[in-house]
């Protein structure tokens, strides 16, 4: 830890700040190119009312409550998946192309796939990459310990992948018409919803023994150590 220390104080390894103010230029950057001319602007719009929302949400709160450096990243590489979701249409999304120029193959025709999975993809980092955020939000506001700072942020996953799920269909059944089959991205499998829902908490599950493992092996929870630093002493 020291020698780290040292090494980004010399200036040889960026500083967690560095790292989040290029990914997040990076990750405006992407949006506004993919803004331009999405493929479906009525769907980009309905696919991006919830991204709004949460940077609105996260702004209303930032002197209350903070996510660390380490979060934010995590966020901004989950909103980058949106991104380029909302500008093809999660069920349009071409990546079997971009494999085939990689490889001369496709990558469905590797795994025997029938559909575009990159929605499918979405949903799992929603929770591997998600789930730790979440985790400092209850390690600070909620203030839970032990087996609950692990279990909660997975039940919570799994209920909001839920609730999307309940927007999904609620949006497609007002919507209707293309507008309403390319948000729900269904893509004819009755089975969908519950496929969605799964990935998410397998991807929350990984995430929090993933957590479990790492703090286990440096003897310390550096969640709940952030947490702890970012509360005003009592007088």
């Amino acid at each position: 830890m020291a020698i780290s220390q040292q090494h980004a104080a010399s200036g040889r390894f960026p500083s967690s700040r560095t790292l989040l103010f290029a990914a997040a230029v990076a990750y405006f950057a992407l949006w506004l190119a993919l803004a331009i001319h999405p493929w479906d602007r009525p769907a980009w719009i309905l696919e991006n009312a919830l991204v709004a929302g949460l940077f609105i949400l996260l702004w209303a709160v930032r002197r209350l409550f903070r996510f660390s450096n380490v979060s934010l990243l995590l966020i901004l590489l989950f909103l980058s998946l949106h991104t380029v979701g909302s500008h093809y249409t999660y069920s349009e999304v071409p990546y079997d192309a971009w494999w085939r120029a990689l490889t001369g193959h496709t990558l469905n025709s590797v795994f025997g796939w029938e559909r575009n999975h990159y929605d499918r993809l979405v949903h799992f980092c929603y929770g591997l990459l998600l789930a730790y955020p979440i985790r400092e939000f209850f390690l600070r506001i909620v203030e839970v310990r032990g087996f609950w700072a692990y279990f909660l942020p997975l039940d919570f996953t799994l209920s909001t992948s839920a609730i999307y799920e309940l927007i999904e269909w609620a949006a497609a059944e007002i919507f209707g018409g293309d507008l309403g089959i390319h948000y729900l991205g269904a893509q004819g499998d009755i089975w969908d919803a519950h496929k969605d829902m799964a990935l998410a908490a397998l991807g929350a599950l990984l995430a929090m023994v993933l957590t479990a493992l790492i703090n286990r092996g440096l003897q310390r929870d550096v969640a709940q150590e952030w947490s702890g630093s970012m509360k005003k002493p009592h007088p």
